[in-house]
Formats: structure tokens, sequence, C-alpha cells
């Protein structure tokens, strides 16, 4: 007999906001077992910047917590203020700027399908759907390199 999942609160985004303080990154993710759904709650201090990326395989939910910012895409700037709600297709190319009292924002997207190996030539590039791995847990710097294993700024390890 196989064991479902039980259906409960996992947090509180007020609670969970007034206990993360001013710290950037990552404030909570969804790591339950056996999932088939990821999310993330992440803060940007003012003025930060998640460079302009792209994912092959993943739509993206985004939904503005806090604060305000802009989603920068090749049409343009769209403002993103407390509540908007953002579609992020796969393929779409897209970068986010935080505003001058920073931007939190909670994701949430398909679990992405396990790593496999293929050539360089098959890799047709994108970055993880919300470069979370990216992100140094101890300073909140994105990390520009896909590659990088510790923060360029604070040198603590990435969330590899």
């Amino acid at each position: 007999m196989t064991q479902s999942a039980t259906a409960r609160t996992l947090t509180t985004l007020d609670g969970l906001l007034a206990r993360g303080g001013e710290r950037q990154g990552a404030l909570w993710r969804l790591a339950e077992p056996a999932r088939g759904l990821d999310a993330n709650v992440v803060r940007l201090g003012p003025g930060a910047v998640v460079g302009e990326h792209s994912d092959n395989v993943l739509d993206v939910l985004l939904v503005v917590l806090d604060g305000e910012g802009h989603l920068v895409t090749p049409e343009g700037r769209q403002e993103l203020v407390r509540h908007a709600v953002a579609w992020l297709p796969r393929t779409s190319q897209r970068s986010l700027e935080a505003g001058a009292s920073g931007l939190v924002y909670l994701t949430a997207h398909r679990r992405r399908p396990g790593m496999t190996i293929a050539s360089a030539a098959a890799d047709a590039g994108g970055d993880a759907a919300c470069l979370l791995d990216r992100v140094c847990p101890e300073c909140g710097r994105l990390s520009p390199e896909r590659d990088a294993r510790f923060c360029g700024r604070c040198g603590q390890a990435l969330n590899r």
C-alpha cells in the first residue's frame, strides 16, 4: 500500500517575512519529499538584479509579496508591485530588477526534471528557473557564473 502525502500548512508568509529580517536570497524553499512542484520565496536587496536568463524546460509563476521592481524582457520593462502576478513562459528571456525598497517574491513551477548527461551541442542553454543555486545564502549576491561554487563577494559556499 502506498502512503499518501498529508495536506498541511508549511509556513505563513507574514511570519516568514518578519523572521527573514533584511536577509537576502532564498528565505524559504518547498522541500517536501516526492513533490511534483518547486516553490521558493526570494528577497532581493534594493537595486539588486537577477541577470538576463531563460529556461527551456519550465514555465514559472512569480508573485510579488513585498517591495517593487521591474520584469525586463526584450519587449520592455514591466512594473512589479506588491501582489503582482507574472507568468514567465519557458524560453522567454527575462531579468528582474529590485526597486529602492527591494523585492520579495514567490516562484512556483513544476519540479525540474532530474539531471541527465548530454553532449554540449544538445545543451540549448538556459538557467535554473529561479537561479537559487546561484544566490549566496550568506550575503544574497547572485553569482553571474553558472558554475560558481563560492560567492565572489563573501566566499560562502553556494547551495549546489
